[in-house]
């Protein structure tokens, strides 16, 4: 994408959000931080599921102030009613109630710590009992309707069938592990068990990670403090090397599927079983990650059947979404893919003959939801409408043709009952906190079940403008998406200090039509107390395309920074913009962000506060900085350019550097680095740690952070 260094700046106008002047009250520091999700969350529907095989809506309710399941059955329609379902008596102590996970139309578990409890439904009413307890040592416990059980111990795998446990793996080297997420969780990758659609086959990953350099953690809690290994794979270095294995518990043998032993260290992902049960589908990705194959495997014999089809790129191809087979159509699945430029969906046979492109457009779709196999649909959210909304759709599965079931604007949440006949809508926007509704796929059919009030109503919220700033490219203007947050007394005749908030990364969104309509709650703290806060997607964000993400290729910082300062220009044209008085903040990319612009473009803000930030790429997880930069001896220009430990006497603004003395992702050599050229140079720099904390700071600690990142900026701007 090449763009020229003009800029077009449309700020678009104020959309309504001011709140009466006689509203004060303002935000705690404790409600800015966690009160979105907690003492300030939109009031919601507890408990909400689909039952399989029919379409029945259950939510959690009360009777008699007891919380109670009802179920609506809503192919009724305008006559459905809720119906009260006993709860039984439960074999182990629930302290609320507890949240089903279905196995069938009659049987569900959930699990209350350890113990997983399985249900009968008759007559609505539940019966229970204690279907198991694992070990208590137990991880990565997952549950297959087949009644089936496996879980992990520290680097193995185990079985448990019809009350008997087995132990599937007994590897004593604890650099190999069994049954758990490989990949440092990219590709999708979120889980390591792989139960058969019938569950009689078991499959898993087997991750050797012996050649891989061990990198310590280390823990403070003890005396002395210990240090933790971990396998950690940089940039360039020595990775991993992932198989996946099949167990069968009939015959209690193992084989492992002949991935190729070309190029171990390539990546696997995209499992799925055939619905037969015969056949695992893997996409294999090369380390340089530009070639893919998706591979079809004999489930008994580990044998290579064939490859389906390969996708390549001059840059990065990435497989995110296993492969997801059509009702009814055993033979038939969408894979997921960005060959056109956008996140579509298209649709094979298990030959590999392409059927036909679903989704086709300048927008990417979001989510797969479920299937209408009666109509031929499948049910999608996508952002055609906005890079800024996700909508629901249902899109003809013979002919692409795609109509919007949603209605209003704002970020839309689909769950889809078992036929595809309704789905429940949850969503929020510019001022709905959230709505629930179940809509008709078929039929002019909606139904409200929930419509929050507003729990910000009585506080004096800041004003919040929708910003678009057009790049002149070469297909045109191309649009970067901002929001600039004011105080709620807002005076265009003042001068205020401004805090620009960015990630600008890839795989990462900020900007969204949604509620809070600033987009969070400490931002509205900040103009609350006479601030002015400006965010903005970049290029290399996420959910815009291909060419939009991979602008940034082999030079990660460079275009984003480009980017952020055209921000800058737009809020400099602010005659109420005091532009001696801006600082900036990120975490994490946000943090590589931050610290790049201090150091390279260091008269711009006159402070910053950075959190985990990257400031070498060579010392990042391979999976990632190799997608985004390529090896250092492929791009030592690149790395060079992004590398921040050589540019630190550039730095002429107040930086603070915040970092978890436990960060197993950005680890704390990243800044202890830069600390220590810091002191090489001659240079200041300010400095705070959270001890045991590993990427990020939660829960009631992450006030302490937010408060600690506000007077910074309280001491430096105002």
């Amino acid at each position: 994408m090449n763009c020229s260094k003009k800029v077009c700046l449309l700020a678009v106008a104020v959309m309504g959000f001011v709140q009466s002047p006689a509203q004060k009250k303002q935000f705690t520091m404790a409600e800015a931080t966690n009160g979105i999700t907690t003492t300030l969350a939109p009031k919601n529907i507890k408990g909400t599921s689909w039952q399989p095989g029919t379409d029945n809506f259950w939510q959690a309710d009360s009777a008699n102030g007891q919380a109670v399941w009802t179920y609506t059955n809503f192919a009724k329609m305008d006559d459905a009613t809720p119906v009260t379902v006993t709860q039984g008596t439960y074999p182990v102590k629930v302290t609320a109630l507890p949240s089903l996970k279905w196995i069938d139309k009659d049987h569900a578990y959930f699990i209350n710590g350890k113990d997983i409890v399985t249900g009968s439904l008759a007559d609505d009413k539940w019966n229970w009992s204690k279907w198991s307890r694992p070990n208590e040592k137990a991880e990565n416990i997952t549950v297959d309707k087949s009644g089936k059980i496996a879980w992990t111990i520290d680097n193995n795998l185990f079985l448990m069938a019809d009350g008997t446990t087995v132990q599937v793996t007994d590897e004593a080297n604890k650099a190999i592990v069994l049954g758990q997420s490989v990949h440092r969780d990219e590709f999708g990758i979120d889980h390591g068990i792989f139960f058969s659609p019938a569950g009689n086959y078991l499959a898993y990953y087997r991750m050797d990670q012996t050649m891989v350099k061990d990198y310590p953690i280390i823990r403070w809690d003890t005396v002395p403090a210990m240090a933790a290994l971990i396998k950690y794979p940089m940039a360039g270095g020595t990775s991993h090397q992932v198989t996946l294995c099949v167990y069968d518990p009939a015959t209690k043998k193992t084989v492992t599927l002949k991935t190729g032993d070309t190029e171990k260290d390539h990546y696997l992902t995209c499992v799925t079983w055939s619905p037969d049960e015969a056949f695992i589908y893997i996409a294999i990705l090369n380390r340089d990650q530009n070639h893919l194959w998706l591979n079809k495997y004999d489930a008994k014999t580990g044998d290579m059947v064939k490859t389906l089809f390969e996708e390549t790129s001059p840059k990065y191809v990435h497989p995110t979404h296993p492969l997801t087979f059509i009702p009814g159509k055993n033979d038939e699945f969408i894979w997921w893919s960005e060959r056109d430029g956008y996140e579509h969906l298209y649709r094979y046979n298990t030959d590999g003959k392409l059927i036909r492109q679903l989704t086709k457009g300048n927008w990417v779709v979001n989510e797969l939801v479920g299937f209408n196999e009666k109509k031929k649909q499948a049910i999608i959210t996508t952002a055609k409408e906005s890079p800024l909304e996700k909508h629901i759709y249902k899109v003809d599965l013979d002919n692409g043709h795609m109509d919007r079931i949603d209605k209003d604007p704002g970020m839309h949440t689909a769950a889809c009952s078992d036929d595809g006949m309704f789905v429940m809508d949850s969503y929020n926007g510019p001022a709905i906190p959230r709505r629930i509704v179940i809509r008709s796929t078929e039929k002019a059919f909606d139904k409200t079940l929930l419509r929050a009030p507003d729990p910000l109503a009585n506080y004096a919220r800041a004003q919040v403008r929708d910003v678009t700033i057009n790049l002149n490219s070469a297909n045109g203007a191309l649009p970067l998406y901002g929001k600039i947050i004011l105080p709620p007394d807002f005076d265009s005749t003042k001068k205020y200090p401004v805090i620009v908030y960015l990630y600008n990364g890839p795989n990462v969104q900020v900007v969204h039509n949604s509620f809070p309509e600033s987009g969070n709650l400490w931002y509205e703290y900040m103009a609350q107390h006479g601030y002015i806060v400006f965010t903005m997607d970049g290029r290399g964000s996420w959910n815009r395309g291909l060419a939009f993400e991979q602008a940034t290729f082999r030079h990660l910082g460079d275009v984003e920074m480009d980017d952020q300062l055209r921000g800058v220009d737009y809020l400099k044209s602010l005659p109420y913009v005091d532009a001696k008085r801006m600082g900036i903040h990120g975490w994490s990319f946000g943090g590589f962000m931050t610290t790049s612009l201090m150091l390279k473009h260091p008269d711009v803000f006159k402070c910053a506060v950075a959190g985990g930030p990257v400031m070498d790429w060579k010392m990042y997880e391979v999976m990632y900085t190799e997608r985004y930069m390529n090896r250092p001896d492929n791009n030592p220009d690149g790395y060079a350019e992004a590398n921040l430990l050589d540019k630190t006497k550039n730095l002429k603004g107040k930086l603070m550097l915040i970092h978890g003395t436990q960060d197993n992702v950005v680890v704390w050599q990243h800044s202890i680095d830069f600390i220590k050229k810091c002191v090489d140079e001659n240079v200041q720099v300010d400095y705070f740690v959270y001890p045991g904390y590993e990427h990020n700071v939660r829960g009631k600690d992450r006030v302490h952070l937010m408060q600690k990142i506000t007077d910074y900026f309280d001491q430096n701007l105002k």
